[in-house]
């Protein structure tokens, strides 16, 4: 049965209507488990299974992924690093991101691609607690509204800046899986801290550039780029976050955006008044995404070569396609056209670092399966695969 599934689902994958996909990616999933089943009882219960020597499973039906282009970055190893949090959002499930993705087969997709692997393990994030110092309504006047769950934020933060900024010092490609996207504030300083003239790509239905004064809801994984940007928040009336006083800022001419869709009023003006690049999904309906991609790129290169860092917010792609995720707004990239931006940046040979964020298995959990499955895919992508 998987065998017969698997080879159909090969042949309708790139020509059957979305619908007829879906299903077959329904079907994928049954064999997947029931494969597992059986190769569970045939190993036996005296071994444990090595994800780093032994094939997956669980992504044994999903494309054959080759390296299509020799010259993805400067390195040939990547550190991957997991960040299990949740509290910049409402949701539980974002803490799950990182054995998901590795669970899915990643070690095998990045070992195909013939990268060399060093495993850093989950940082352990501390989750918020009723003890937590809260900010005061003083604290919220100062700087202009309110941050939920600040201290456990900005803490978990603190440690992913620290754990990236020492990866990033080695020669290796730092791969940070989260996680929610408040971990923005923790990873594009860490970045910068040792490498200084990175640019930033984020792809992201959302500009994620609140500050306590524009945001409407408090939510933190919806400011990162407004704490790691100079944007005059009085980091010590934020509890937790001052750390972030002395910590690199990334200049918005260095920033571009790709798939934007859903931006709040106060994010709107502050992409107005600033340099970076701003490729929302309109251009992408106007111009194509080719076209997009070739605009963004001389925008982060316009100076000659220089780091890139991806980060890749799964609702950037079309919940139809990646449904397990926190803030879904429809209009999202299409499943080519999430592939061809990430593509498009790895062949320059200047991508050096990345994230992948908000993957939610809670929400939606039918597609959960689904969401996981594209978030390696555009991993593969970013190391390299290709279609020939």
């Amino acid at each position: 049965i998987f065998l017969r599934w698997e080879s159909l689902y090969k042949i309708v994958r790139d020509c059957a209507p979305r619908q007829m996909i879906a299903g077959m990616q329904k079907w994928a999933s049954i064999a997947r488990q029931a494969t597992r089943r059986a190769s569970a009882s045939s190993i036996g219960s005296t071994r444990s299974y090595n994800r780093l020597t032994e094939p997956s499973l669980a992504y044994a039906i999903l494309p054959n992924y080759e390296r299509g282009t020799d010259f993805v970055s400067k390195y040939n190893n990547v550190s991957i690093l997991g960040a299990p949090f949740s509290d910049g959002q409402p949701f539980s499930g974002p803490d799950e991101g990182p054995h998901l993705l590795r669970d899915a087969g990643l070690y095998d997709v990045l070992k195909g691609l013939r990268w060399r692997l060093k495993e850093h393990g989950d940082l352990q994030l501390p989750g918020s607690s009723t003890t937590d110092p809260e900010m005061s309504s003083e604290d919220a006047d100062a700087v202009g509204g309110m941050c939920y769950q600040s201290y456990a934020v900005g803490n978990a933060c603190e440690q992913v800046y620290n754990a990236v900024s020492e990866i990033a010092a080695e020669d290796t490609f730092p791969l940070i899986l989260g996680g929610d996207h408040s971990l923005g504030m923790g990873i594009v300083p860490g970045i910068l801290s040792a490498r200084p003239n990175t640019a930033v790509i984020w792809v992201d239905a959302h500009a994620d550039v609140n500050t306590p004064a524009t945001s409407g809801s408090g939510n933190m994984h919806g400011m990162p780029l407004a704490f790691a940007t100079e944007n005059g928040i009085s980091y010590d009336r934020i509890p937790g976050c001052e750390w972030m006083a002395n910590a690199p800022k990334l200049d918005p001419k260095n920033l571009v955006y790709i798939g934007l869709r859903d931006v709040d009023v106060g994010e709107r003006r502050w992409l107005r008044e600033h340099a970076c690049g701003v490729f929302t999904m309109s251009e992408i309906d106007a111009l194509g995404i080719g076209k997009v991609m070739q605009l963004a790129l001389e925008h982060v290169l316009a100076d000659g070569p220089r780091p890139i860092h991806l980060s890749f917010d799964i609702d950037s792609v079309d919940p139809a396609i990646a449904p397990s995720t926190g803030t879904r707004v429809r209009g999202g990239l299409t499943y080519r056209e999430a592939h061809y931006c990430v593509e498009a940046i790895s062949d320059t040979g200047q991508l050096q670092s990345m994230d992948l964020v908000e993957v939610n298995p809670n929400l939606n959990p039918s597609g959960a399966a689904d969401t996981v499955s594209m978030a390696v895919g555009i991993l593969a992508s970013a190391f390299g695969a290709r279609i020939i």
